[in-house]
């Protein structure tokens, strides 16, 4: 008992020091002697052929009062706000359908199985150095947009300018570095000073040239926790991931022509119609291979989710199965009455007559 207690006491003590420092699109860090989470993300990514755009919204908890993240992108891209009212709508547009189901027999609930049970029914960089494209104070983000040709570098100068993430980062960009994209550095800090970041933070929006649609997972691997990513895709068409990259098949939540959304959803959306809202599994961060990259379906399938209400047939609130059974039954005792009935009533031929025998003739004698 004294082992399992030491156990299960160990287990919580390394929650509690190790830090949430990945979620499903890019590094995130906080203070050494603080903790942070993201206990939620979601991502819109627009592409038209052309160009790709990336909404973000994290919600995190925990007691640091400010924490640092990064993201590479394949090419210059342009960071703002983004609008809140934008997830609300995706909401809205992707919410189940109702229907109704009906059943003949009666089943749990139904009379007369009635019971009381319930049931709850989710520039181009200096050579070997870092170029500062651009920076920028964003609400609670400070934001750095940043060319590297080392990796060794962009860490140094990371560190340098209070974006401070783990050592090992360095060796997770490296692949991006021989590709020559590009990163952008946020620092998250409150409005408040030594509030800690807590709730939905304000989403960022990020824009740049893309000739395929690419979302961003490789320094996921960098978590120590399993992750989950959540991904809304606007294209032209239905849209799928060319692979797992290390993960659980993907799941898809809805997949449809947007009817003429209004709003954030609206401009977002314009030119780009086809909704596809995916999930994903990463009980292994260490085993994510790279980044999504995207490609069109086979067919444009809706996928929508659909919530259906069981409920018996009745007619004038009397059930079906009631009636039909009890009229048949009421069928055969009338049959059965009738016949007894008109066999009651039915005359009775009296038997025929019986006829003496004729009288006794004496033959003649003979001879």
């Amino acid at each position: 008992m004294l082992a399992v207690v030491l156990a299960v006491l160990g287990i919580q003590l390394g929650w509690l020091i190790a830090p949430a420092y990945a979620c499903g699109c890019g590094a995130m860090v906080p203070d050494p002697s603080r903790q942070i989470a993201v206990s939620s993300e979601q991502s819109v990514l627009r592409w038209d052929g052309r160009q790709e755009q990336i909404v973000m919204r994290l919600t995190v908890n925990g007691d640091a009062d400010r924490a640092a993240w990064i993201m590479p992108v394949p090419h210059r891209a342009t960071v703002r706000l983004g609008d809140p009212a934008l997830f609300d709508q995706l909401a809205t547009a992707m919410a189940p359908v109702h229907r109704t189901r009906y059943h003949f027999w009666p089943e749990n609930g139904d009379w007369p199985f009635d019971n009381d049970d319930t049931m709850d029914a989710a520039a181009p960089p200096a050579a070997g150095g870092v170029s500062v494209v651009d920076r920028q104070r964003l609400g609670p983000f400070d934001v750095a947009r940043l060319t590297a040709t080392d990796p060794a570098a962009l860490d140094t100068w990371l560190h340098e300018n209070g974006f401070t993430f783990p050592a090992r980062l360095k060796t997770a960009l490296q692949p991006y570095v021989d590709r020559r994209w590009e990163y952008v550095a946020v620092r998250l800090a409150p409005k408040a000073s030594h509030t800690p970041l807590n709730g939905a933070l304000d989403p960022l929006h990020l824009t740049f040239a893309s000739d395929r649609p690419v979302y961003p997972m490789r320094l996921s691997r960098l978590a120590r926790t399993p992750q989950s990513l959540g991904l809304y895709v606007l294209a032209a068409h239905r849209m799928r991931t060319r692979t797992t990259i290390g993960g659980e098949e993907p799941r898809i939540l809805f997949a449809g022509r947007l009817d003429k959304p209004a709003g954030a959803l609206g401009k977002l959306a314009t030119g780009t119609p086809y909704l596809t809202a995916l999930t994903q599994q990463f009980p292994e961060p260490a085993r994510i291979s790279g980044d999504h990259e995207l490609r069109r379906a086979a067919a444009d399938t809706p996928v929508q989710q659909v919530i259906y209400e069981d409920r018996l047939r009745e007619v004038a609130g009397v059930p079906v199965w009631l009636l039909t059974t009890g009229g048949g039954l009421l069928l055969v005792v009338t049959a059965v009455a009738l016949v007894v009935v008109r066999r009651s009533r039915r005359p009775v031929t009296p038997p025929p007559p019986v006829q003496p025998p004729p009288p006794f003739t004496p033959s003649a004698p003979i001879g």
